[in-house]
């Protein structure tokens, strides 16, 4: 993360003069940026009042400056490189460097200034999605406001009126702005202790969202509407998702929100969880249930609270398998169970690199080392301590373990389990089943308590089977 002038350079001195005077530039936070895709720290509150703060997958949180009383950020629109997972970039549009911009953390009571500087190439706005406030703040072009020109930068000001898990994004050319990647977390925390939430001991949040890259590409196309390609979390996709590491015994909670296309049921192995918040607020504890599943609707938030009791690596992803998948063809024919060794070998005289994909599942793909255009991803990647996962897309790990130390969120390794609790190969005889016993025994002739006719070696077989079907009497199902 490093400091810099967003107008410096002779580049932007006209831009500069355009959009602000020196005055303004001078009162102007200074904009925070950051450069890589790896999961900041939490930012513990140096100024203002205190609060317990999250870790964002992938991601950050922006820091802030006090004016006053007033708590003020400088967010910066503009076109970014974002890594979706080791070997592909993506060309995103974001803010302050990333796609998705940084989380903005503040606390219930608190009176916001966010500076929102349009480096795009075309205008911008910013919705506060969920928030409670004045009408001329809530970011819609030409319904709210005037939408952000190139190079101008506009100011919102509100108080954060009540505590929850809310988003930001733009609501001007939304389908395009938003198909690149335009998206942010946002954290209001109780200003004291809430009846209806719960303190934890870790507290993470990310956002759903979704591209559509052809392979060997960079960029979004924005026009796609259901055949997207790359399913994401805060823009990374597995193995490029970070684990969430936490402390056997900790209160954990895991805020979500959804800014793709469609639903995605989140599952969280090894636990349960209730869902404590949605964008809405803090649930009731009546509306509450123990689940494993929860799903998250288009431009929904979900908060989920749990006990991280249970030792080990727990898989963690959306349920909606072909979003476990890194970037294929949707077209592709079936050829599970088709045999064409006889045509492989034919083939490969003409194309000596073709190889036999699908006849026995997708599996092998997990393992081939086959060439893949540069800037894309193996549909199915990632390895674990016992061989290939077979993931992509939406998928990552909750990792619990007893040494964690409070407030350590480094990756702890690989698990191991505890002697005679994995399973194994069994190498003894297998035992016939029971069903198998019986019917073997009825043709025989010797099953205990069951009327066995003797079987006539000479005794025709019948021609076939009767039904009779009797119907009941009128009005009446009396023997039916």
């Amino acid at each position: 993360m490093n400091r810099r002038n967003f107008f410096g350079g002779a580049a932007m001195t006209a831009v500069a003069a355009a959009s602000v005077s020196r005055v303004a530039m001078a009162a102007l936070p200074e904009p925070v940026m950051m450069g890589k895709p790896d999961t900041a720290p939490p930012l513990v509150p140096q100024t203002g009042r205190p609060y317990n703060p999250v870790v964002t997958l992938n991601g950050w949180t922006l820091p802030w400056r006090m004016n006053q009383n007033v708590k003020e950020f400088h967010l910066v629109a503009e076109p970014v490189v974002r890594e979706i997972a080791p070997g592909m970039n993506a060309t995103l549009w974001g803010y302050n460097g990333q796609s998705p911009g940084p989380t903005i953390e503040v606390v219930e009571g608190d009176r916001v200034r966010i500076f929102l500087t349009n480096k795009l190439p075309e205008h911008t706005t910013i919705h506060w999605h969920g928030q409670r406030l004045p009408n001329g703040m809530d970011g819609v072009g030409g319904l709210n406001q005037k939408a952000v020109p190139v190079g101008k930068t506009y100011v919102y000001e509100f108080v954060a009126r009540r505590p929850g898990t809310f988003m930001y994004h733009p609501h001007a050319d939304e389908m395009t702005q938003m198909a690149m990647g335009m998206m942010g977390f946002w954290v209001t925390h109780p200003k004291d202790k809430h009846p209806l939430i719960q303190e934890v001991q870790r507290d993470f949040c990310f956002l759903l969202n979704a591209y559509d890259i052809d392979p060997g590409s960079t960029t979004p196309m924005p026009n796609t509407m259901t055949d997207f390609n790359l399913w994401t979390w805060n823009s990374r996709a597995f193995p490029g998702i970070d684990s969430l590491n936490v402390r056997q015994g900790d209160q954990v909670r895991i805020r979500i929100g959804n800014l793709t296309m469609t639903n995605h049921p989140i599952h969280l192995h090894g636990h349960e969880f209730v869902v404590s918040g949605t964008d809405g607020g803090p649930t009731p504890p009546g509306s509450r249930w123990p689940e494993v599943t929860t799903d998250i609707a288009v431009g929904q938030m979900r908060q989920i609270d749990f006990l991280a009791d249970e030792e080990g690596d727990w898989a963690f992803h959306c349920h909606k398998s072909h979003h476990t998948m890194n970037p294929m063809g949707h077209d592709v024919p079936n050829m599970i169970g088709v045999d064409h060794r006889g045509l492989v070998a034919k083939i490969q005289k003409l194309v000596p690199d073709y190889m036999v994909m699908g006849e026995r599942g997708m599996a092998d793909m997990g393992e081939m080392q086959m060439p893949i255009p540069d800037q894309t991803l193996p549909m199915m990647t990632g390895t674990g301590p016992y061989g290939p996962i077979e993931m992509g897309g939406m998928f990552s790990m909750l990792k619990v373990r007893r040494d964690q130390k409070p407030g350590d969120y480094s990756n702890p390794g690989w698990y191991r389990q505890p002697a005679g609790t994995q399973s194994f190969e069994w190498t003894g005889n297998l035992p016939e089943p029971a069903r198998f016993q019986s019917e073997a025994a009825a043709a025989a002739g010797t099953v205990p308590g069951l009327h066995n006719p003797p079987v006539h070696a000479s005794a025709p077989t019948p021609p076939g089977t009767t039904l009779t079907v009797r119907k009941p009497g009128a009005g009446s199902h009396r023997g039916h």
